[in-house]
């Protein structure tokens, strides 16, 4: 395996990137003359007129899209119907980090969590809605997806709500107390309430069932560092350790962080390899990420009165296989890309969303969040990842649909990881 150490090629790119991408930058609108749902149309186009990072709109008449959409958002019914003109408006420039989210899902609060600390006009701004400055929605700790009309988990938070009360990846959301599921809605204020959920895991209408599940509030600012916690395993296999680690989130120090200490000092010291899960979440890291598989450094050796030796290492110098997929964005497809280009190791799973442009973060009137692209993304000055993403080494695809709780992709990984252990070295 070869390390170019010489070439940290994500040094300078990641400063332009991910402070951008993974901060943002705030801007207080003024509320206009008109109703507040006008005044959202308004400011959320005029916002993307002054802010986009490609003056010609990637070929759309923004002018054209403008009066297309205005009168159809102005006679929607509900705030969610507005929204979703609006997003489709807005995907009609075809570019990542280019999307309107409001409270009604779990995104708008993940993604406050992540601006919310480093940007003192959020907090100013969003006092009323959040006067005790906790980004807090009541959830089960899952994602879904819906396909066909129907709503399927596609991923479980370790240690949430969902994964205590048996909910696996695949299974069919049918109701939630008797009522269609919806993501914030059907938990709203039953925070430590049991709620009685209908659920189908196979393709037979026999499967069907009903599981009892309790909500908790989720803090944006803090839950993903806490899903990461209870990610942590290590699985015996073959005579080995595999290591184990799902980083939902990246977008912040305290990811890369905690991620150090648990493969130095903490569980993951003594695995004899590991695997870095990054699929799904949100992107974001810190420009040394990749520093702690590739950087050169002494180890320490400690020897106290019992004179019991015990050995510090500063990097991690065993084999790593990254794990991704279509949920994969923002950074975490940098880091998958400098995996493959400077030989870390294997990427296994599915192809990475190809989201990679540098996006800014904006309130809106009604206190939504407006996400913009102002800047275009290239890696080693001529590499652009947006609409592209990253293939892994290692193709695995992933049906969820009725999976009952399996995970072809990480079975793959620890294969791949105790295959690396078994073969000669370099």
């Amino acid at each position: 395996m070869v390390l170019r150490r010489d070439k940290l090629w994500f040094k300078g790119l990641l400063i332009v990137t991910l402070l951008v991408l993974s901060l943002g930058v705030l801007h207080r609108l003024t509320m206009p003359a008109a109703s507040q749902q006008s005044a959202l149309f308004d400011a959320v186009w005029d916002t993307v007129n002054d802010n986009f990072y490609d003056p010609e709109f990637n070929g759309v008449d923004w002018s054209a899209m403008g009066e297309q959409y205005r009168s159809q958002v102005a006679a929607a019914p509900s705030r969610a119907e507005k929204a979703a003109l609006i997003n489709q408006m807005l995907g009609s420039l075809e570019t990542s980090h280019t999307q309107l989210y409001t409270p009604d899902e779990p995104a708008y609060y993940q993604l406050l969590g992540i601006f919310y600390p480093r940007v003192s006009e959020f907090k100013a701004r969003l006092e009323e809605p959040f006067p005790e400055g906790k980004i807090e929605y009541a959830g089960i700790g899952i994602v879904t997806r819906e396909k066909a009309g129907k709503t399927f988990i596609k991923g479980v938070f370790e240690g949430s709500p969902a994964a205590k009360a048996g909910l696996r990846v695949g299974d069919q959301l049918l109701s939630v107390a008797g009522q269609p599921f919806h993501p914030i809605q059907s938990f709203l204020d039953k925070a430590d309430q049991p709620v009685a959920l209908q659920v189908q895991s196979s393709l037979s209408a026999s499967s069907q069932k009903e599981m009892t599940v309790t909500p908790q509030l989720y803090d944006g600012i803090t839950m993903f560092l806490e899903v990461m916690d209870d990610s942590v395993e290590v699985i015996e296999t073959s005579g080995k350790q595999i290591g184990y680690v799902h980083i939902w989130s990246y977008a912040g120090d305290q990811y890369q962080e905690k991620l150090e200490d648990e493969l130095i000092y903490g569980r993951l010291r003594d695995a004899d390899a590991l695997v870095l899960d990054l699929r799904d979440g949100w992107g974001g890291a810190p420009l040394t990420a990749l520093q702690l598989y590739t950087a050169r450094g002494p180890s320490v050796t400690s020897i106290g009165r019992d004179r019991t030796p015990s050995t510090y290492h500063g990097q991690w110098n065993k084999p790593v296989v990254m794990l991704v997929n279509g949920g994969s964005r923002s950074a975490k497809e940098i880091l998958a890309y400098g995996f493959q280009q400077y030989d870390i190791g294997p990427v296994v799973g599915t192809p990475t969303a190809g989201a990679v442009t540098a996006g800014r973060a904006f309130i809106m009137p009604d206190d939504s969040l407006l996400y913009v692209a102002v800047a275009d993304v290239y890696l080693d000055q001529t590499v652009r990842l947006e609409g592209e993403g990253v293939t892994p080494d290692v193709v695995v695809p992933f049906p969820i649909e009725y999976a009952q709780g399996a995970d072809p992709q990480k079975e793959r990984a620890i294969a791949t990881a105790l295959g690396l252990l078994n073969s000669p070295s370099p």
